[in-house]
């Protein structure tokens, strides 16, 4: 199992914390760095400026990026800058994103979202090899990435099982996490391939703060199609009522308990997060991505990190 970090993009924080957080998760050699976006920087252009803070070896995994979104070959041109403009190995990892993202932000639609993963899962693989797409090739090297699918629901199960080299879950609490584990074994026709589970994270530091930004994390969650399901079974039923009913965001944050973190999330004392990293290796969990918390009391996360960074 490995532990690796996602740079948290924390809208209550200011958003060159990010390059921080990717600096310290290199200087205590995580073998990887996920760099996304939500409201800041591109991704691209973000990995461009983390890869030289990085050692050479490092991986840096792109996205997830919304497939209805980016077409394969702007997701492919991008990876293959960062590759070529930085040095540092990339990967790509892809995704259907959520309703506010993809149809209030970008003004698209998600009608068949599920069919777009598969599709782009298999022209984003190809590009990335150098193979011609309806008569485009990459100018830049080909780049060897490994392909990673954001799954939950049952078709991007399957198509992570068919395309990916790596399945990433979000959110979940280790036994969620165990499920789709077993049905990406199920659906995968040899050897399934490995699954990565992100979580927020904070770890031997002050978790006043941390928490409140954890919880509202979480708030867009709550009444989703299965992560409101997930909730439920791990004994929040209460708060995901309350959500279905469309309260104001602000009063919704003020019915998430810490005890909703906890079950989702590595947090508290080194000892805790150990455990907490062993129950999600005991669900067939291959790597853990944390998503260091970073506030007043821990800037850049870098107490989580340093923690963690132990635990390697």
């Amino acid at each position: 199992m490995s532990i690796e970090i996602s740079l948290g993009l924390w809208q209550d924080r200011p958003a060159a914390e990010a390059l921080d957080t990717a600096r310290l998760a290199g200087e205590h050699g995580f073998p990887a760095v996920w760099i996304g976006e939500m409201a800041t920087y591109d991704a691209f252009a973000l990995a461009t400026a983390a890869g030289p803070l990085l050692p050479a070896g490092t991986r840096m995994v792109l996205g997830p990026f919304a497939v209805t979104v980016r077409d394969p070959m702007m997701i492919a041109m991008g990876a293959a800058s960062v590759a070529a403009l930085t040095g540092r190995p990339v990967d790509v990892a892809l995704g259907t994103s959520s309703t506010v993202v993809v149809e209030q932000w970008h003004g698209r639609s998600r009608s068949g979202s599920a069919q777009a993963l598969d599709d782009a899962a298999q022209s984003v693989r190809a590009l990335l090899s150098g193979s011609k797409l309806r008569g485009y090739r990459l100018r830049l090297p080909p780049v060897p990435a490994q392909l990673v699918v954001a799954a939950f629901g049952p078709r991007a199960v399957t198509t992570a099982a068919r395309h990916a080299d790596r399945m990433v879950l979000n959110l979940l609490d280790p036994p969620t996490a165990g499920d789709l584990v077993t049905q990406l074994e199920a659906a995968s026709s040899g050897p399934r391939p490995r699954v990565a589970a992100w979580a927020p994270a904070a770890i031997g530091t002050s978790l006043d703060a941390a928490y409140e930004q954890l919880r509202r994390g979480v708030v867009g969650y709550l009444a989703a199609p299965g992560y409101s399901d997930m909730f439920v079974r791990a004994g929040f039923g209460e708060v995901v009522a309350y959500a279905r009913t469309g309260p104001h965001p602000r009063d919704l944050l003020a019915a998430i308990p810490t005890e909703l973190i906890d079950a989702i999330g590595v947090v508290g004392t080194p000892e805790t997060a150990a455990k907490r990293i062993a129950e999600f290796r005991a669900n067939g969990v291959d790597d853990v991505v944390l998503v260091p918390s970073s506030t007043d009391a821990d800037p850049f996360g870098a107490a989580t990190l340093a923690h963690a960074g132990e635990l390697l």
